[in-house]
C-alpha cells in the first residue's frame, strides 16, 4: 500500500512538472517560440500566444533582437502580435528575411514597444509576459 501511494505521488509530481509553461502561467500572456522553418530567403518563426489573463489585448508590440550562434546581434525587429483576447491561444508567423534558421542562436525580448487593450494604452504589459521555447533557440527577456 505504501509503495502504491508513493508511486501515485511520484506520477502526480511528474505530471505537474511536465506541464508546458504556458499552462502553468495563469494570469500571464505566455509566448512560446514553437518552431523555426527554413524558407527560400528567410526563416519562418512560429510563435504560440496563450492569453491566460482577463485582458483583451488589442495590440502588443515586442522589441526583439536576434542573435547569431556566436552571440552577435544580427537583427532588430518589432513583432506586432495584433489582438489576443482573454483565454485564447493563437499562432503568429513571422518571416526573418535573409537569415537562415540555422544561423539563429537566440531571440531577446528587449521590451514592450506598445501595448493596449480595449480601454487604451497599458503600462504593465512587460510584467504579464512569460516566455518559453520548444526549439533549440533561446527565447528570453
Amino acid at each position: 500500500m505504501r509503495l502504491a501511494t508513493l508511486l501515485g505521488v511520484v506520477l502526480f509530481a511528474v505530471g505537474v512538472l511536465s506541464v508546458p509553461a504556458t499552462a502553468q502561467d495563469a494570469g500571464r500572456m505566455a509566448i512560446e517560440l514553437n518552431k523555426l522553418e527554413p524558407q527560400d530567403t528567410a526563416c519562418r518563426t512560429y510563435f504560440v500566444l496563450q492569453n491566460g489573463t482577463e485582458i483583451g489585448f488589442t495590440e502588443l508590440v515586442l522589441d526583439i533582437y536576434i542573435f547569431n550562434r556566436d552571440g552577435i546581434i544580427e537583427r532588430r525587429l518589432a513583432m506586432n502580435t495584433r489582438a489576443v483576447m482573454p483565454g485564447k491561444t493563437q499562432v503568429r508567423l513571422f518571416d526573418v528575411r535573409d537569415l537562415g534558421c540555422e544561423e539563429i542562436g537566440r531571440f531577446l525580448i528587449n521590451g514592450v514597444l506598445s501595448c493596449s487593450d480595449t480601454e487604451g494604452e497599458r503600462s504593465d504589459c512587460a510584467g504579464l509576459l512569460a516566455f518559453s521555447t520548444r526549439t533549440g533557440v533561446e527565447l528570453a527577456d
